[in-house]
């Protein structure tokens, strides 16, 4: 039995070959065009040498060219490894490194920090560049890397015709994520795990009384995050939809956008919610296209859902996944039996149990403990690091790190998280990263860095930081410090000086008590 995940998108090419597949500024890619594409990226790679199993990342914005590079790769048998196009090349070669990526393939306007990162990164045997005119423009880099021109792949190759034949276990993606604790840990989803997950979007469309097939999706939500690759981008294309791309959310945009395309499926993070609510001059009929929306990735502010429901007459829908579950892991259901600040029921194939802390199941409703998730949707482990999966899968059952309860109707509601884990905006920070970038400092002796309550991100990140005796250093020199070195979404935008950090008898950072700081 084999199943290639890139088949999703061949079937559609079959059934609506003239249809739209892609809509970015006033590109439009057909079907038939983007399959065409795909298929002949895929004999290029092969040509150049890759073999199946060997791992391809991509650092792209949402631009058509991450849908064509993610597929062509899978039609090869190569597992994608997607880079967040916010990272410094120091962080970028830490992924490429510890991913064992072979070939990465990235855009003009990213290229300079790629090109940083890629000097460090002995394993990485080809660069592809999309909108490179010359493939003499850029160096030959170390150890004989080669430079590719994007377009020069398309057009010089022939078209292959039989993808390769994966097993519904093998590895079709390798995101990273944060975690809890750690440096970033590459959580291995195979074939089974992502289309089985795609099948959530179509289900919901259903219970719309949208056709598939009419499925027009606003991707605002970064395809390299697991909710806008596979909400979005797969869901979409397996229905034989249309993609709508915005490089970077923007309200204003987003709701032109709507508008102009009359989209009838958005997928966001609180955060864009409260940005379209709050933008000054939008009404209801601004987004009278819209018939599903979705917000997941950060817990939605009960507040914002209320308002967003009544202001424009849509029935917002708040869903709960991580990276290492592909991402969906359950939802509210339609039709007005959602519960604001629940994260729903599981969805279809998979199943929810509380632990506490000595492991044991919890029974009881109302009692929180552990959130651990079982089905089809758990990740097959984290990428060489047997130690790590061993912490988290037990029997099947993944330990998500959140604390949730459990309400008399099978509902859930996240309380806390295990760790100590900063969700900004969607996007997942552990402290610890930055805390080392901050240790690093020659001034610095002590430093905790903890996520304070936002309106509007959710959580903000905030250092508390400790000089060593006799060394004066301002919060702003910290500040600029961690800016040059970690991605935009990671630095601190406050950084405190105390004389001492709060400390328990055993001598742990009590973190808990630096947040409740006035």
């Amino acid at each position: 039995m084999s199943l290639n995940i890139c088949t999703m998108l061949a079937e559609s090419a079959r059934r609506y070959p003239a249809k739209i597949a892609l809509c970015a500024d006033d590109q439009e890619i057909s079907y038939s065009e983007l399959w065409s594409q795909v298929t002949r990226l895929a004999a290029s790679l092969e040509n150049m040498g890759l073999r199946p199993g060997q791992h391809v990342a991509l650092l792209l914005p949402n631009i058509p060219t991450f849908t064509l590079a993610y597929y062509a790769a899978q039609f090869c048998g190569l597992p994608v490894v997607p880079l967040n196009i916010l990272l410094k090349s120091d962080e970028i070669a830490y992924h490429l490194g510890d991913s064992e990526a072979v070939a990465l393939i990235t855009c003009k306007e990213l290229q300079s920090e790629a090109l940083l990162a890629w000097h460090r990164c002995p394993k990485l045997e080809h660069m592809i560049i999309e909108g490179l005119e010359s493939e003499s423009s850029v160096a030959t880099g170390p150890q004989g890397t080669r430079v590719h021109s994007l377009r020069s792949l398309i057009q010089e190759a022939q078209a292959l015709t039989e993808s390769y034949a994966s097993s519904p276990n093998d590895t079709a993606v390798i995101l990273y994520t944060s975690g809890t604790t750690g440096r970033p840990k590459g959580a291995e989803l195979s074939h089974f795990n992502l289309f089985y997950n795609a099948q959530f979007l179509l289900t919901l469309a259903r219970e719309k009384d949208l056709r598939p097939e009419e499925i027009r999706s606003l991707v605002a939500l970064p395809l390299f995050h697991s909710f806008g690759q596979t909400v979005l981008q797969n869901s979409t294309l397996l229905a034989g939809g249309t993609l709508t791309f915005m490089k970077r959310f923007d309200p204003i945009q987003a709701a032109q956008l709507i508008q102009r395309f009359q989209i009838n499926i958005f997928a966001g993070v609180p955060t864009m919610y409260y940005g379209l609510l709050n933008l000054p001059g939008i009404e209801a009929e601004s987004l009278a296209s819209l018939v599903l929306c979705l917000a997941g990735g950060a817990p939605m502010p009960e507040e914002v859902m209320r308002r967003f429901d009544k202001k424009f007459s849509v029935d917002l829908i708040e869903a709960y996944g991580l990276s290492e579950t592909s991402p969906v892991a359950s939802c509210n259901p339609l039709g007005g039996g959602k519960k604001v600040g629940s994260v729903g029921v599981p969805i279809w194939g998979v199943s929810f149990r509380l632990i506490d802390e000595e492991g044991a199941v919890i029974e009881e409703n109302g009692v929180p403990g552990e959130l651990c998730i079982k089905g089809h949707n758990v990740m097959k482990g984290y990428f060489r690091k047997p130690d790590a999966t061993a912490e988290v899968l037990d029997n099947g059952w993944f330990r998500s790190g959140d604390v949730a309860t459990r309400d008399e109707d099978g509902f859930y509601r996240l309380v806390d998280r295990k760790k100590d884990l900063i969700i900004r905006g969607g996007f997942n920070i552990y402290p610890r990263e930055i805390e080392e970038h901050l240790y690093a400092h020659p001034a610095v002796m002590e430093a905790a860095v903890v996520g304070l309550a936002h309106e509007q991100f959710g959580e903000e990140v905030h250092a508390f930081v400790v000089l060593r005796p006799g060394v004066s250093c301002e919060e702003a020199e910290l500040f600029t410090y961690c800016k040059e070195r970690l991605a935009a979404y990671k630095y601190p935008r406050g950084v405190s000086l105390l004389d001492q950090l709060p400390k328990g008898p055993t001598g742990k950072i009590l973190k808990r008590v630096l947040r409740e700081r006035p």
